[in-house]
């Protein structure tokens, strides 16, 4: 891997995002926002592996929507660099409802609905480092 030069994030461009074709527009506003790409692939989850990313929700009334959404079609992941990268991929992303996120954030200009809001961050650092660590190896990560 080469030299960290800030903390890392984990994100996901999100089905709705991908087949609405606006890979491009959100890769290319992450990175105007300072943000280094340290790996990035396009998958297609099963229904088995996104109720194991999102495991942690499993008791939630939601669980069931959100895990058919994320298999129902590619998505993008992504180990974002940055200082302070958390917080600033939460800013950027902004608030989970569309409708009530700042203008300039990712939910606002490209999410539809609280099921259908374009992209995935970590929540913390240490989630961050489970997060990425569930798609990518070592070796992904440059």
């Amino acid at each position: 891997m080469a030299e960290q030069v800030g903390t890392l994030t984990f994100g996901i461009i999100k089905p709705d995002a991908v087949r609405a074709g606006k890979i491009g527009q959100i890769i290319a506003r992450i990175t105007d926002s300072g943000f280094h790409l340290r790996a990035m692939k396009l998958i297609h989850m099963t229904r088995r592996e996104a109720e194991g990313f999102y495991a942690i929700h499993r008791e939630r009334p939601f669980f069931g929507e959100l895990t058919e959404f994320m298999s129902g079609g590619p998505c993008v992941v992504m180990a974002l660099e940055k200082d302070g990268a958390v917080r600033a991929w939460r800013d950027l992303m902004g608030a989970t409802n569309p409708a009530q996120a700042e203008e300039g954030t990712l939910r606002k200009e490209f999410g539809a609905s609280v099921g259908e809001n374009a992209v995935h961050g970590s929540d913390s650092e240490e989630n961050a480092r489970l997060e990425i660590s569930y798609f990518f190896s070592q070796i992904e990560l440059v």
